[in-house]
């Protein structure tokens, strides 16, 4: 992917889903002059939140609708960003826009999240629209190369985070997760569809259980985006709530993929990982 970092026009359509990223962005935006107007997905994005930018509410399998908007706001670059729960297609109330690419809709839902993203992304750059990525709109909220915490990794913990990336690379042509946790170098479980949060809660349960028999302050968590990802879409990101199911899973800390990774309001996330005794590693790409 070209970075449109230096072209981004104002203003930026920023879809919004679910938690604070897309306000990050927006944010972010605002601070160097460029006008974001928010796309909320309802069911999704914060309705407390949105109150504090330009928005319009949207649904998911409203192309027409949102293209409508996008075009009437002026908004030629725009960028998905949140969470949301990946609907079923029987789920969706589709209007004619949609239908009119139905087919291109059910091919981008053959497959996993950053298939179904991109999939969509491609059908709005069909329209004329340009799918721009936080590297592109938000890059001061990347996380950045080396560690960012006061702890550092011991030579146990390098390399738990090698074997881990070497785990993530096998697996990400698969589309299955973006993150792993590896413990003495075996690998003890890999993010599914639960995420990272229940990642972490799950190996919790298994120190609990006796079924991880490493002591605690032991193991890494590492994230990063799967092999040939469109990294405009679906960026691992990390925050204070992952340094803090780390600690309750026993971990000495967290690795990821510097510049593809977004860090969720960082000082927060240094403050509970200083707390807590972990390791926060930006990984050269």
């Amino acid at each position: 992917m070209i970075s449109a970092a230096s072209d981004i026009s104002s203003p930026v359509g920023v879809i919004a889903g679910g938690g604070a990223m897309p306000f990050a962005v927006a944010d972010s935006l605002a601070a160097r002059g460029i006008a974001p107007v928010l796309f909320a997905l309802r069911g999704a994005c914060d309705p407390g939140g949105v109150e504090r930018y330009r928005h319009h509410w949207i649904s998911v399998g409203q192309l027409g609708r949102a293209t409508k908007l996008f075009r009437s706001e002026g908004c030629r670059d725009l960028i998905f960003i949140g969470t949301l729960l990946r609907p079923a297609l029987s789920e969706i109330r589709l209007d004619w826009g949609t239908l009119r690419v139905i087919g291109h809709v059910l091919a981008a839902f053959r497959g996993g999240d950053d298939h179904l993203l991109s999939g969509i992304g491609r059908i709005l750059e069909q329209d004329g629209f340009r799918m721009v990525g936080i590297r592109d709109v938000a890059p001061d909220i990347l996380m950045p190369e080396g560690n960012i915490a006061r702890a550092t990794p011991d030579p146990a913990a390098l390399a738990d985070i090698a074997r881990g990336r070497e785990v993530l690379g096998a697996l990400g042509p698969f589309d299955i997760g973006q993150a792993v946790v590896v413990i003495d170098g075996h690998v003890v479980a890999v993010e599914d569809i639960e995420g990272t949060d229940g990642l972490l809660a799950r190996v919790a349960r298994l120190r609990e259980a006796g079924r991880i028999r490493a002591k605690s302050g032991r193991g890494v968590l590492v994230k990063a985006p799967k092999s040939g990802q469109d990294l405009r879409f679906d960026l691992p990101t990390v925050g204070a709530k992952t340094i803090d199911g780390a600690a309750k899973a026993g971990l000495a800390g967290i690795a990821v993929i510097a510049g593809h990774t977004i860090a969720a309001d960082s000082q927060a996330m240094i403050e509970a990982a200083d707390k807590a005794g972990l390791f926060i590693q930006g990984l050269a790409a």
